[in-house]
């Protein structure tokens, strides 16, 4: 009988992966072979879409999370298992992860507290390989579905929507009736009809058959899907979750236990595919004088070294300028590295290198490299952007409309948010719960891709902002910022300092909080989850009407005055976290000495009673002699000092923690016993971090743990900074100058984007920002960076869902970047 097309490639694509490669455990304790990699339960973030099953196809992550969903298109607080042993047998070549529900670590409980239905569910996943690239998935039950969870609980394989949009997909057809089976393109955008599934609308199913084809048009992205239990149903998850994947699903039969669930996955595989070498620089370039490195990652086993070409680029083309075999810098995660020094090119000018037929986007060398497109972006497009209370224009742009207006209800008491933020017993303030607190419509920076205001995202900014200006002398006028009209318009000069400006907005919030409570407030937030994901302009998350309680409950359901949108304040018994924050209004309270000196007055009083009232509570090393450190520069009394030799023990125990907070005022110390003693542990710290520096090619630690390390990073250079800074004879400057090469490009993976949006040749311009739903960034934020997926395989893709990858925060993220840049363009100009 003569089978239809879609029936022929589905039946003939397994005999492609017979060769003499074969899917095999390697002592990272996954399934490799050349080609392709398959994971289980390497990983830990569900939440994210990293864990379960796991393909990575030549070089790609095209599919995860193959497990056990309650849900046919499950999100961000969908119940997930939890992970109870797992057991690698390198005899049977098999991974076995046993898993349950529910997870009673996360059950309303936590950072991001998950609802668990009244469900008891333990079981095991098992993945072996077959033939070739084949392997096999099977899901054993402890004991059968309840009955009324039969048609409920599914296993669940996700396909990263960003490798398939313009692939088709094609269900096998029925061989007897010589049926084409049902056939599509994966859309770029979800489509309708839609449906109602166990109470969620999602759109109906792209498909359903007994096996998948995927992407069968292109060789390194083919894969098929068989189950030889139930049927497979293909979703699309973004219906229903903007940052959604493609899910394959089936679901658990009545009675079912050994082998509920047995799939056969076969994704093609390419014996003699080789990673293609990756060559790493500054997206922005390097100063002549600057010392300058080349990092080329390639397969690991590619043991080839080539010559790496130099060319300028002149009016008649590429010029070859330099030429030379970088050096074997060894194995790191899962590939080969290689490094070469290009230092000795310092004439000014625009440069590619070339590895093979590889090449870097164009990148400068010159004297004013950082003077200008590089922290500048920052502070004239992103801080403002974020900036609560605010209407935000730029031109014929609005970026946000005035928001927020109707800030704050005092929070419910006794109340586990979904965000992080969890009230006690009292609301440790006279305010009852639902009570107006005033002077918080003013001032603050929406944190992250969404619309909250932490106080440590305040504080942070609030310091690295005063900071910058004490160390740097920084002083940019492009925007005007008008507080009494509540306005902002960039690249609008008002003949006033933005960074100045920035820090008043900062303080105008946190001390507005003080002022009406007389104690920090912890955060301020939406009270529901719609508007928590709510993406667009800030203004439509609340009505900006304030809560009016005169008005019945029944007449509320109806009410636009805000009475159930406005926005909750949080308020804690955080003592190290006041102390965190008392060194950020010290900080801020001396920016402010003319600008607004009735502002620094306030900040003044609330530091020192602040500290008075939590000082003796605090146990963090590090949050003391932060806040001693800021009020010594205050107010020059020597007394904060000499409480800091007086926890020397802690101070020294918490060195990295201290250390550089101590950077300002190593020579101000009447305490020769303590500076002697202080000297020797930062000398033996830094010992410590230039071996771990040296663990990487790049100069810096690199061990992210679920986001992307170049926060961690840039917060490690600007320690580096203040170390160098205190003690440049222990600690050198090209330790925090790699940390910001590392942000600018020079960074494990394949994608080699600057981090910061805007920022150098090539940037991260799809982001994870609040216009994340447009595809788009906002410059100068600053990007989380490159994840990596356990074990060893560092990723950055272009997708604007994965908060752990492309997610810009307050409180560091950005101003960070922006400090480091600014250290750099200080200390290269005094080596022209």
């Amino acid at each position: 009988m003569k089978l239809p097309l879609a029936t022929l490639a589905l039946t003939a694509l397994p005999l492609v992966a017979f060769s003499k490669t074969q899917l095999t455990l390697n002592e990272q304790e996954y399934f490799s072979m050349p080609g392709l990699d398959v994971t289980a339960f390497a990983d830990i973030y569900p939440d994210g879409h990293q864990t379960g099953v796991t393909v990575i196809q030549h070089g790609k992550r095209v599919a995860a999370n193959g497990d056990l969903r309650l849900e046919a298109s499950p999100g961000q607080w969908s119940p997930v298992p939890k992970s109870t042993k797992r057991d690698v047998n390198k005899t049977q070549q098999r991974i076995s992860q046993a898993l349950a529900y529910p997870d009673e670590s996360k059950d309303r409980k936590g950072f991001n507290p998950i609802i668990y239905p009244d469900l008891e569910l333990a079981y095991q996943v098992h993945v072996q390989p077959l033939e070739g690239s084949s392997f096999e998935v099977i899901v054993d039950l402890e004991k059968p579905l309840p009955a009324q969870w039969v048609g409920k609980v599914g296993f669940n394989f996700e396909l990263f929507p960003g490798e398939y949009f313009g692939k088709s997909y094609a269900f096998g057809g029925d061989q007897e009736a010589n049926n084409v089976g049902q056939t599509g393109i994966f859309t770029q955008q979800p489509n309708g009809p839609v449906t109602l599934v166990e109470g969620e609308v999602l759109a109906q199913p792209l498909g359903a058959g007994k096996t998948l084809l995927i992407a069968p048009e292109d060789d390194l992205k083919r894969m098929s899907i068989t189950s030889n239990s139930g049927e497979l149903t293909l979703w699309d998850g973004r219906t229903n979750h903007n940052n959604g994947w493609f899910i394959v699903r089936s679901k658990i039969a009545a009675g079912a236990t050994k082998n509920a669930i047995r799939w056969t996955i076969t994704p093609h595989a390419d014996p003699s595919w080789r990673y293609t070498p990756v060559v790493q620089v500054s997206q922005v370039g390097y100063t002549p004088a600057q010392a300058k490195k080349i990092v080329i990652e390639q397969d690991k086993r590619d043991k080839k070294i080539s010559k790496v070409k130099l060319y300028e680029m002149t009016s008649s083309g590429k010029k070859e300028v330099y030429s030379a075999k970088p050096k074997a810098w060894g194995k790191f995660l899962r590939y080969e590295y290689l490094t070469l020094d290009f230092s000795q090119i310092k004439k000014p000018g625009i440069y590619v290198a070339q590895y093979r037929d590889q090449s870097t986007h164009p990148f400068r060398i010159a004297n004013d490299v950082y003077d200008r497109h590089v922290w500048q972006p920052t502070l004239e497009y992103f801080l403002p952007v974020q900036m609560c209370h605010m209407r935000v224009n730029e031109k014929y742009r609005v970026w946000h409309d005035l928001c927020h207006e109707d800030d704050a209800l005092m929070s419910p008491i006794n109340h586990n948010h979904f965000d992080g933020y969890i009230a006690g017993e009292s609301t440790l303030t006279s305010f009852k719960p639902k009570d107006r607190v005033p002077h918080l419509n003013r001032g603050g920076w929406h944190d992250a891709g969404d619309y909250d205001l932490r106080v440590e995202s305040q504080a942070g900014t609030i310091w690295l902002l005063a900071t910058m200006i004490e160390e740097f002398n920084l002083q940019l006028d492009t925007t005007t910022i008008d507080q009494k009209n509540k306005l902002v318009e960039i690249h609008q000069p008002d003949g006033i300092s933005d960074a100045l400006q920035q820090v008043e907005h900062g303080l105008l919030s946190v001390l507005g909080g003080y002022k009406a409570m007389g104690r920090l407030y912890r955060g301020i937030i939406v009270p529901t989850n719609r508007q928590y994901v709510m993406l667009g302009d800030a203004a439509s998350q609340t009505d900006g009407l304030p809560y009016n309680p005169k008005l019945a409950d029944n007449e509320r359901k109806n009410d636009s005055s805000g009475a159930f949108d406005d926005r909750w304040v949080f308020t804690e018994e955080n003592p190290n976290r006041v102390l965190d924050a008392i060194g950020a209004i010290a900080a801020g309270a001396r920016a402010m000495k003319t600008h607004n000196p009735e502002l620094a007055a306030l900040a003044t009083r609330a530091a020192l009673q602040l500290y008075k009232d939590n000082h003796k509570a605090a146990d963090s090393a590090g949050a003391k002699t932060y806040a001693l450190v800021e009020l010594y520069l205050l107010t020059g009394k020597q007394q904060y000092l000499e409480e800091i030799t007086t926890m020397q023990d802690a101070v020294l125990g918490a060195i990295a923690n201290t250390g550089w907070r101590l950077a300002r005022v190593r020579n101000a110390f009447n305490n020769q016993a303590f500076s002697k003693a202080l000297d020797k542990a930062i000398a033996e710290h830094q010992k410590t971090v230039e071996a771990q520096a040296a663990e990487t090619p790049y100069g810096v630690p690199y061990k992210p743990n679920i986001w992307g390390a170049g926060w961690g990073i840039q917060e490690f250079g600007v320690r580096q900074y203040f170390f160098h800074k205190g003690w440049p004879e222990y600690a050198d400057a090209n330790i925090y100058l790699n940390a910001l090469n590392f942000v600018l490009g020079v960074h494990p993976g394949e994608n080699t984007m600057s981090f910061a949006s805007g920022v150098g040749s090539y940037s991260a311009t799809v982001a994870y920002g609040v216009n994340r739903a447009d595809w788009s960034y906002i410059p100068g934020g600053v990007i989380s960076g490159t994840a990596l997926i356990r074990p060893d395989l560092p990723e950055l893709k272009v997708w604007p869902f994965f908060w752990q990858q492309t997610e810009y925060v307050m409180g560091g993220g950005a101003s960070n970047f922006m400090f480091l840049a600014l250290a750099a363009q200080q200390h290269l100009a005094g080596q022209k």
